[in-house]
């Protein structure tokens, strides 16, 4: 078992001033002793938020926030079998009228394929895929 580290929480935790390894502890004494990982998507995400910040100093802060992160846990790439279950639980899901964002589907689905549970601010959206395991932190 392990979690995947949704953005939603990351980004909070940086915005709070927290280090990687704040998040992480927070994330162990929630949990326990288990495997964090991001997915890819995840990092696209964090990216994007390295480059719409408002100063040189949060773009550095970010950056540093986004290196350390990805240097200290696995970072799951979307692989062929993730993107054929995405397309599947999209397609299914939209039949019924539900509709998933992209991102948060790969990151749920990300997390789905490897047996793990998504660690999120935001389980809302992350309860929008059946079978996924959701902990809100």
């Amino acid at each position: 078992m392990g979690l995947i580290l949704d953005s939603s929480l990351l980004i909070a935790g940086e915005r709070r001033g927290q280090r990687v390894w704040d998040i992480l502890e927070r994330a162990k004494a929630s949990q326990g002793e288990t495997e964090n990982a991001l997915s890819a998507i995840t990092v696209v995400e964090l990216t994007h938020g390295i480059y719409r910040a408002k100063s040189e100093a949060d773009r550095q802060r970010r950056r540093v926030f986004v290196d350390e992160l990805s240097q200290a846990i696995p970072v799951h790439p979307v692989t062929l079998e993730i993107a054929q279950l995405a397309g599947r639980i999209e397609g299914e899901q939209a039949a019924k009228g539900v509709v998933i964002a992209l991102p948060d589907l790969l990151i749920g689905v990300t997390a789905l394929h490897l047996g793990y549970s998504v660690a999120t601010l935001n389980a809302r959206h992350f309860r929008l895929v059946p079978g996924l395991s959701v902990v809100q932190l």
